[in-house]
């Protein structure tokens, strides 16, 4: 089943087991952000991708640039291990990771979340490629994909026993929009998925496709 495939099922499921108001809470905030317009501003095709170094979950540096020396990366920024979405995703691209390493790329996964709730994530879904802790999302700024969580739905966050400060290490609710980049040896971004919307995700079936022809 494609990943999109799973989203779709799942929001028959949400729609019918999230009680309305906070279902209709949650589609509000979202179209507040969309409305925004805010994905525009974020690093595209043909842009140069900014370097950076981050702790993995056991506290290595990985660099991008170290990566980019041994062939593209695909870089997938998600909210963190409490998004059921993040999670579908991060496992669709598990189930690839076999293509993109024979295709010669590298995949790593990043979120603001500390590196001990990023290895939570990551043993949770069972993942062998890296994930990285972007704690106060200061390379997810650099690629223009921050935003402030809506105040309204940080109540409803709580109620769920949601904990984003906790969580990410900080009190700023900021998080990524969801993107996933591929990024040429030379650095350039050769594919751009970035959505305002969280229940819009990257197909790992496209990033196999872009990664065939670089």
């Amino acid at each position: 089943m494609s990943l999109h495939a799973q989203i779709a099922q799942y929001d028959t499921q949400k729609a019918i087991n999230m009680p309305k108001d906070v279902f209709d809470l949650m589609a509000k905030a979202t179209d507040a952000l969309v409305a925004t317009g805010i994905a525009n501003d974020a690093l595209t095709v043909g842009d140069y991708a900014p370097d950076f170094s981050l702790p993995n979950v056991t506290g290595e540096l990985i660099t991008l640039a170290e990566m980019l020396a041994h062939g593209p990366v695909v870089l997938s920024f998600y909210r963190g291990g409490w998004c059921p979405y993040c999670n579908f995703e991060l496992r669709a691209f598990q189930n690839v990771l076999p293509e993109i390493q024979q295709l010669g790329a590298q995949l790593v996964a990043i979120s603001p979340q500390t590196p001990d709730n990023s290895l939570t994530t990551k043993e949770k879904n069972a993942l062998d490629y890296a994930v990285l802790a972007d704690v106060g999302n200061k390379v997810t700024n650099d690629y223009g994909l921050v935003f402030s969580l809506d105040e309204r739905l940080r109540p409803v966050y709580e109620k769920f026993g949601l904990d984003i400060p906790a969580t990410n290490g900080d009190d700023t609710f900021t998080l990524p929009m969801p993107a996933t980049y591929i990024i040429g040896q030379d650095g350039k971004i050769a594919y751009a998925f970035v959505a305002e919307d969280y229940t819009q995700r990257a197909e790992p079936n496209d990033v196999i496709d872009i990664l065939a022809q670089l």
